[in-house]
């Protein structure tokens, strides 16, 4: 890979390579067709971001050939090749980016003014690549601002606040901090901005709905599209389905994907069931790993699980004392407490615990307690590898 970036757009470079150490710790990097793509993912699989930069961003772009080449670097290795955000317009006429593969290093050579040369050798490891699958046609409510809007709006919030929440209807869109127990609103302070259509250059609605994400990756997308001046598109669905927001030029393109929490209204029904019913049995340590298979991502950043289980634990035989009559008794007793096992299941399928955001990368969630549930992936809330494999 030989890559020469030139110019203004060494700090849009620079400006994108900070946006992404928002979202995750690690930057994957795959030099492509279409162009170079830094891609970076959150350590709980709940918030994705790319930017994809096009040959045409770059004053010289070469692949290698006849093989993929594909890598993972610590990011904040690469955040210190440019530290200064603010100079390097200033001071740095290009920046050379070559792959050593004698050496495994991953070259970056600041040339600067007055000839003076900064060049950093970073190692990096082969990775799988990552992609996430989604259809931003497909969604409801389709947004687009300019990011002055966004950032406006956003500087009500403190910096400590984790999630908002958006609600739209047909002309208006409402901003506001998100308080998850209700013995905490009547001492917490919310704050709620209303935004009018009209101050939006696209505004459709098609569904009235609310979605809650984190503010921490969407205040690091907005520092991005404010200083290239991009205008931002949002889209969003359901709840629990991820919102998309994307900046796109005829050079670039940037998507941050964030998980959002589901309705809760069936956790708290179920919750009120379980408290009516005793308690069912604890499952066993291997429970659900042939179902989570199916939905694990064969990839270098999740851990394979262990052997799946090949079906239910042979129960202890009754002891030869016991008559025939309590070993009945014992097993209908038992009986008794799969169904009820399986009518939690049921009414637990499908809903996220509370306080936690769907795993972008996995089909299930971890409830609180020792229980798991797994709900079906949609295209929407995956990330997959290029080539899938079966974890076994």
């Amino acid at each position: 890979m030989d890559c020469v970036v030139t110019g203004g757009n060494v700090k849009v470079l620079a400006k994108a390579i900070h946006s992404l150490s928002r979202i995750g710790d690690e930057l994957y990097v795959e030099p492509q067709e279409d162009g170079l793509a830094l891609r970076s993912v959150n350590s709980s699989r709940s918030a994705y971001a790319c930017f994809l930069f096009a040959p045409l961003f770059f004053s010289r772009y070469t692949i290698p050939g006849g093989h993929t080449f594909r890598c993972k670097i610590a990011i904040k290795s690469v955040q210190a090749v440019f530290r200064s955000v603010a100079t390097l317009e200033k001071t740095v006429e290009k920046c050379h980016i070559e792959l050593d593969e004698q050496k495994n290093r991953l070259t970056f050579t600041l040339h600067c003014k007055h000839g003076l040369t900064k060049t950093h050798n970073l190692s990096f490891q082969d990775s799988e690549s990552l992609q996430a699958v989604f259809d931003k046609d497909s969604y409801a409510n389709v947004f687009r601002s300019h990011p002055r809007l966004l950032v406006d709006t956003v500087v009500h919030f403190p910096p400590s606040l984790e999630e908002v929440t958006v609600s739209v209807s047909d002309d208006r869109m409402w901003v506001k901090n998100h308080v998850e127990e209700e013995a905490d609103r009547a001492k917490a302070m919310l704050t709620e901005l209303c935004l009018a259509s009209d101050e939006f250059d696209h505004f459709a609605v098609r569904a009235h709905n609310s979605v809650t994400f984190c503010l921490k990756e969407l205040r690091g997308l907005l520092v991005f599209a404010e200083a290239t001046g991009l205008p931002i598109s949002m889209y969003f669905d359901d709840p629990g389905s991820p919102v998309v927001l994307s900046v796109t030029d005829s050079v670039l393109e940037g998507n941050f994907v964030l998980a959002t929490l589901s309705d809760d209204s069936n956790h708290r029904k179920s919750n009120a069931r379980r408290a009516c019913t005793p308690p069912p049995p604890p499952p066993p340590d291997d429970f659900m790993n042939d179902d989570m298979d199916c939905y694990l991502i064969a990839m270098d950043t999740s851990v394979a699980p262990g052997p799946s289980a090949t079906g239910p634990p042979t129960p202890p035989s009754a002891d030869s004392t016991c008559s025939k009559q309590s070993a009945a008794a014992n097993h209908r007793t038992r009986l008794h407490s799969e169904e009820e096992e399986e009518d939690d299941e049921t009414a637990d399928s499908g809903r996220p615990p509370n306080k936690k955001f769907c795993s972008l990368f996995f089909g299930s969630v971890l409830p609180p307690s020792s229980q798991m549930t797994t709900q079906p992936v949609t295209s929407q809330e995956v990330l997959a590898s290029d080539s899938e494999e079966d974890v076994q």
